[in-house]
């Protein structure tokens, strides 16, 4: 889900005008892959685990953040004048080669330096780029000094709108407090990594979020765990918790269970249980993450232990949103109702290496 934006902790602007998520909207595709600038943030968030025909695996993550300065869409006479902001993180995790790559961009959209349509998906910084095209390919690029990729991805499914009114999802208690969030939850993935010298033709399964919205996170909360799972019996999960600073999880958290032929079940946060087994001290920042989880969905007789593929998957991105979080790729294991099932996904966990700022 990749709400890293949300702790930005920046008024960037002095106004209450931009629209919010309140009521329930009426979404069209592709239009609603494009920008929204009516509302202050919204990202583009893809991630997934790939391998190559030899079975090297990796795990890769590339986000598109777009911030407003102001609700004003007013006509502006300046090639220089600024609306947005447009924030880049990428990863990747080498399985086998233990390593973990992350670097992050920062660009104004002026000079046509960054940007994104309103009509359908494409979004850019520079050279790093998420777009569709007429076929309904996604193309995803972005290259670094260390580290690239370059890839394909087509939704073997229709989007998926998550909340218990489709599309609408609650963060929070008070109105507004909420992001009007869709998925495309299996994307058959091909392309290339490029680490260093070495390039890897990789081929997998990939994820795509993308929320939008304005307002604030409620008073007390202080980080989320967030769980996004593909499994081989051709199911989905998605599963969130807003974490509180009395160790409590707020009821407005949720899920999404999507099954095999597309049909979807939202999960309330009573439906569902996520366990911590295991914890992770990062060396870099300090953080203790859970590195380990049990969880269980007693509705669709699902047990499920997530693991990892590689301790350290922190990102320190002080050049763009200003937040340390971890964002990795992890295994699934475990049985739904007698049949054993596995899988593969990713996980967010904010909140853990220092507080965020409220204020998005």
């Amino acid at each position: 889900m990749s709400w890293c934006l949300l702790a930005l902790g920046l008024v960037l602007s002095p106004r209450d005008d931009f629209a919010r998520a309140i009521e329930p909207r009426v979404f069209e595709f592709p239009r609603d892959h494009g920008a929204h600038p009516e509302y202050k943030t919204e990202w583009w968030y893809f991630t997934g685990n790939v391998a190559t025909e030899a079975g090297r695996r990796f795990g890769y993550q590339l986000t598109f953040f777009r911030s407003a300065l102001t609700p004003d869409a007013g006509e502006r006479t300046s090639r220089w004048a600024v609306r947005d902001l447009y924030l880049g993180h990428v990863a990747v995790t080498d399985v086998t080669g233990e390593r973990f790559l992350h670097d992050e961009r920062l660009s104004r959209e002026s000079l046509g330096m960054a940007g994104a349509r309103e009509d359908d998906l494409d979004v850019w910084i520079r050279d790093w780029r998420a777009r569709r095209t007429e076929e309904g390919t996604l193309i995803l690029r972005a290259d670094t000094e260390r580290f690239g990729l370059e890839l394909e991805l087509r939704s073997a499914k229709a989007p998926v709108l998550h909340g218990a009114t489709p599309g609408l999802s609650l963060k929070g208690p008070e109105p507004g407090q909420a992001s009007y969030y869709v998925t495309l939850t299996r994307c058959e993935t091909r392309g290339r990594l490029q680490i260093g010298e070495e390039s890897f033709a990789v081929s997998g399964l990939s994820w795509m979020d993308q929320e939008f919205g304005s307002s604030q996170l409620a008073e007390g909360q202080v980080g989320w765990d967030w769980f996004s799972l593909q499994l081989d019996d051709g199911s989905e999960l998605m599963l969130y918790r807003m974490r509180r600073r009395d160790g409590s999880f707020d009821t407005t958290s949720s899920g999404t269970a999507i099954a095999r032929d597309g049909s979807t079940q939202h999960l309330t946060h009573s439906e569902y249980s996520i366990e911590a087994t295991r914890t992770w001290t990062s060396p870099h920042s300090g953080g203790t993450y859970p590195a380990a989880w049990k969880i269980r969905v007693p509705s669709l007789d699902l047990d499920l232990d997530i693991v990892p593929l590689r301790a350290d998957q922190e990102l320190s991105t002080r050049g763009t949103t200003g937040v340390t979080y971890w964002e990795g790729a992890g295994r699934a294991a475990g049985r739904r109702g007698d049949k054993p099932v596995s899988g593969y996904g990713y996980v967010e966990l904010v909140g853990y290496a220092g507080a965020f700022l409220r204020d998005i």
